[in-house]
């Protein structure tokens, strides 16, 4: 046990690297920042769609505000993520400015936002009762541009990075407030950002002939079928409760780069629903309720467990004091407490879920 141990502390800062990397955390903490956006969207959806189920017939004009508050807040979600992504990339990369020179986050912010619709929103021009409107294709503004949405965050902000450290940026004399001051320093690499985000627009569409959130979907789609095979689910699982295990928070690892997917999925279930169809995607937010049931590695039964069999004081303790947590998928109380991290005994209950083999049980259930 000490050798494998070991073994794994000599691994871990490499692992602890990735987990720090300031973009996956950028992503990370971009998401986060938007969580808002995806819960109270899902409570007008609920309220437009779960009383047909049950029977309740709700007026029509309910309906139609519900569906559009969720339009217009789910249905823009990738445009926000591309503000908080390149907010939180901005402070990330402020860490690594030479003195005295910052990177303005609200304006990163809204400068990614711009570039994101750049890469992802198709313009054309339609005719409604006789007269031509500019009309805007949405389909990307959403949860299927978030690939788009990180890319115009990362651009932009190593553009801003780009000019401010080389002082490519309009100067004011001291006597103009700061915040005048501030607005002409960022108007060189807000252009600059929009500008290259654009020349890729134009080059993709003329090469392949669809907008870049498009092309990324298409490019990443074999690797998406695959992980909704059985095997890719199950290399999803195992990963994130690997890294969990070693010490290293493994969704912070994992689940960035699964993500967009996931929410372009759940939004095409939801479509196929509403529709009348079967929903087909798995990989989506809801298999946490069945690949993580309790936390990562599905630990919701664990801390019953603890309680009824052990005899160790300190493991009927922890079980006490997790039980309530794991039951709502915060299980850090039980895999710091045990400790379950860097424990290969418990190992088996984390990654493999075999709690009653005979090689664990001696010393498990003692």
């Amino acid at each position: 046990m000490d050798a494998i141990v070991k073994m794994l502390e000599k691994h871990q800062p490499f692992f602890e690297k990735i987990s720090r990397n300031i973009y996956l955390q950028a992503i990370k903490d971009g998401f986060l920042g938007c969580m808002p956006i995806v819960l109270t969207s899902s409570i007008f959806l609920l309220i437009a769609t779960l009383p047909g189920v049950v029977g309740i017939t709700l007026p029509q004009p309910l309906i139609d505000w519900c569906n559009k508050l969720y339009n217009f807040t789910m249905g823009v979600m990738g445009i926000m993520v591309a503000g908080t992504t390149a907010k939180n990339f901005t402070a990330s990369m402020n860490r690594r400015m030479p003195a005295g020179k910052v990177l303005n986050d609200g304006s990163t912010m809204v400068a990614a936002q711009c570039s994101m619709l750049l890469l992802a929103v198709t313009q054309f021009t339609t005719k409604f009762n006789g007269s031509e409107l500019s009309v805007f294709d949405c389909t990307s503004m959403g949860t299927r541009g978030l690939f788009s949405a990180y890319i115009a965050a990362f651009i932009t902000v190593w553009v801003y990075k780009f000019c401010v450290s080389r002082d490519l940026t309009i100067k004011l004399p001291k006597e103009v407030p700061g915040a005048i001051a501030q607005n002409f320093r960022d108007i060189i690499p807000f252009g600059g950002a929009v500008i290259i985000c654009g020349i890729i627009d134009v080059v993709v569409r003329n090469l392949m002939g669809v907008p870049f959130s498009e092309l990324l979907i298409k490019l990443l789609s074999p690797l998406f079928t695959a992980a909704e095979t059985y095997p890719g689910l199950i290399l999803i699982q195992a990963a994130t409760a690997f890294f969990w295990f070693i010490g290293v928070h493994g969704p912070s690892i994992v689940q960035p780069g699964i993500d967009p997917i996931r929410l372009a999925n759940q939004a095409e279930n939801l479509q196929v629903l509403l529709a009348g169809g079967h929903p087909a995607h798995s990989l989506t937010f809801n298999m946490s309720l069945v690949g993580e049931f309790g936390g990562t590695g599905a630990t919701f039964i664990v801390p019953l467990l603890l309680i009824l069999f052990m005899k160790s004081k300190q493991l009927k303790a922890v079980g006490k004091a997790s039980i309530v947590p794991v039951a709502f998928a915060v299980n850090e109380p039980l895999l710091f407490g045990a400790p379950m991290i860097l424990n290969p005994l418990h190992a088996h209950p984390l990654c493999c879920r075999r709690l009653r083999q005979r090689e664990c049980c001696q010393v498990l259930y003692r």
